[in-house]
């Protein structure tokens, strides 16, 4: 399976897959419900502007059934998007990718990051993939406290010189800067990007909204407590606490809050639309963000050992790339089984997402017959 779809668990158990490769990705999904390895689910592809697949299965919270417009949050999936909005700013000119952090947000300048840029921000290369220990009696809505730890914190590495996801810092970083050079948060700007787009991804959910949004449940007693206990994964996610808790992230507290490193709520068929277009030098994402940071979004910008993710990565500003067989996938996973990626020479656009948080053994089938059924084009 291709590592663009999102880190493993610490245990990451694969159970016998119940399909085949040759199986069509609805049939997969239809699978994984009846076998009870997953409660609900939906998968989407996008081909050249047209929908191929937009398949839902299993319900939202037990007794609603899973429709095409289904939210459910999708943890890191949601790090490109956080990105889009900081390289909308870099599009208007209100930022440069190679400027430092201090021009907008001087306080961060200390403990050795004065040399910190946007591009490294963007990229997981500032040397902060997790809150200091302060943060574990910090509120997850209290941002301004988060922030200011950051601005103070050492960085684990010299910025620029080492990779390291920003599992939970990656979004109030970008949010920061964001805010001080406009004056608008970033969940606010993703917002208005996705209303200009016709996207229903959200960043921060309205009350409206709330209503459409599945319940996400552990597929296992053990998928928090293999996190939290292990030695890279605990740090990373557990401060502030709660990120991992089903009864936190299913709240409406938290859904109307702005957590932009993960708190992406989308329906399947929407990731699908953003991940055709923004392959596409013709498309809406390129044609907003302008050709050269277009490319700049999509291309390598940091190759190394992810200290966090403790395998080779290669990062663009906010996507993961991956070549398997000779074949290039853009995209991003999240913990808990969520994905969404494209695959430009297949020219099409693809999403897993569940409400079940567990291993990426789902996705993995619902990828393994994506992947069969679309082949590169010339």
């Amino acid at each position: 399976m291709s590592r663009a779809r999102g880190p493993s668990s610490p245990t990451d158990a694969r159970p016998t897959s119940v399909v085949t490769a040759s199986a069509d990705p609805a049939s997969v999904l239809d699978a994984l419900v009846a076998s009870g390895r997953d409660p609900g689910c939906a998968v989407a592809v996008v081909r050249d502007g047209s929908v191929d697949v937009d398949h839902t299965a299993g319900t939202t919270d037990g007794r609603r059934e899973w429709t095409s417009d289904t939210l459910v949050m999708t943890y890191s999936v949601a790090k490109p998007f956080a990105a889009l909005a900081v390289l909308d700013v870099v599009a208007e000119g209100a930022l440069g990718l190679d400027d430092a952090v201090t021009t907008v947000w001087p306080e961060y300048g200390v403990a050795g990051k004065s040399g910190t840029t946007l591009r490294h921000l963007l990229s997981h290369q500032a040397g902060l993939p997790t809150f200091g220990p302060e943060a574990a009696g910090v509120a997850y809505d209290d941002r301004e406290t988060l922030v200011a730890l950051l601005a103070r914190s050492a960085p684990v590495h010299r910025p620029g010189a080492g990779v390291a996801e920003h599992a939970l810092t990656y979004g109030h970083l970008l949010d920061e800067v964001v805010r001080r050079a406009t004056g608008e948060d970033l969940a606010a700007r993703f917002a208005r990007i996705c209303a200009a787009a016709g996207w229903d991804l959200h960043l921060r959910l309205e009350v409206a909204d709330l209503g459409r949004v599945a319940t996400v449940t552990e597929l296992s007693p053990g998928w928090r407590l293999d996190y939290e206990r292990d030695p890279r994964w605990g740090p990373a996610l557990g401060r502030p606490p709660g990120m991992l808790d089903p009864a936190v992230v299913n709240s409406a507290r938290f859904r109307r809050a702005s957590f932009p490193a993960i708190a992406l709520h989308a329906s399947a068929i929407a990731l699908a639309h953003f991940y055709d277009d923004v392959r596409r030098p013709d498309g809406w994402v390129a044609h907003r963000l302008g050709h050269e940071t277009w490319s700049a979004c999509l291309e390598p910008a940091a190759t190394g050992h992810d200290l966090v993710l403790d395998r080779e990565v290669v990062w663009t500003l906010g996507f993961q790339r991956d070549e398997e067989d000779g074949r290039l996938e853009i995209g991003m996973g999240g913990a808990g089984g969520c994905s969404a990626w494209t695959e430009p020479n297949a020219r099409y656009g693809a999403a897993f997402v569940s409400r079940g948080l567990g291993g990426h053994d789902r996705g993995e089938d619902v990828w393994r017959s994506i992947r069969s059924a679309y082949a590169p084009r010339p």
